[in-house]
């Protein structure tokens, strides 16, 4: 599909799932896209690769124009790498940070070959998924649940048997039956997403989707003595 108005040149990147991926879209084409199957190593991981692509796609990263990321849900840590990453980036370049669910863009992935109900989980670790349904037709995916972390078996139970894209079912196979692909957030769809929103005016805020405290907790400040105006 073709847009009306100026070129766009997205960088797109996720570190909600076990890929650290990213890609640039210049116009309606994605010129590069790669991923690094890694869930410890988002910090060191995710420069390189980004780096990598605007290489593979004779992108200077003055060229571009918006950044999308993945804002889960995901990890505390890896989640925390990206949308941190978008932000100071978006800050150096001056240009727009959209946010994206990663969810939905395992979603619209799995939705140019299946339409009907789908479901989507992620490892959430704690054994726990990440999950939300949808509806899929003509190749789009429309979130009908809101994300949200739970045991596999406390899904429901039509819910267990749908099309599922993610590593749940990698996990969980003898609750998430029917294991689709793709597993990880392709960040070339991740950047589709973030232009069919940008071509609507629409801009969703890069504000990660933890659901839940971090695994590691900071210790608590100690209690002031005296009330102290000024703080949240």
């Amino acid at each position: 599909m073709t847009h009306g108005g100026p070129a766009l040149r997205i960088l797109a990147f996720d570190t909600a799932t076990s890929a650290i991926t990213a890609a640039v879209r210049d116009g309606d084409q994605v010129r590069a896209e790669e991923a690094v199957l890694d869930n410890r190593r988002h910090t060191e991981a995710l420069a390189p690769v980004i780096e990598r692509v605007l290489t593979a796609s004779g992108t200077r990263m003055t060229e571009v124009t918006h950044i999308a990321v993945g804002i889960g849900p995901g990890p505390f840590t890896g989640l925390r790498v990206g949308v941190v990453t978008a932000l100071v980036l978006g800050s150096a370049l001056q240009v727009p940070v959209h946010g994206v669910c990663s969810l939905d863009a395992l979603a619209e992935a799995l939705a140019g070959r299946h339409d009907g109900d789908l479901l989507v989980a992620t490892d959430a670790r704690r054994t726990e998924v990440y999950w939300a349904r949808y509806a899929a037709a003509e190749g789009h995916a429309t979130r009908v649940t809101d994300p949200a972390v739970t045991k596999p078996a406390d899904l429901p139970p039509d819910a267990r048997t749908l099309p599922c894209a993610g590593r749940g079912p990698l996990l969980y196979p003898d609750i998430l039956v029917n294991a689709v692909a793709p597993q990880d957030v392709s960040a070339g769809v991740l950047a589709a997403l973030a232009a069919s929103e940008i071509h609507r005016g629409v801009r969703t805020e890069p504000v990660p989707m933890y659901l839940r405290r971090p695994d590691a907790q900071e210790p608590a400040a100690p209690k002031p003595a005296l009330p102290t105006s000024g703080r949240p």
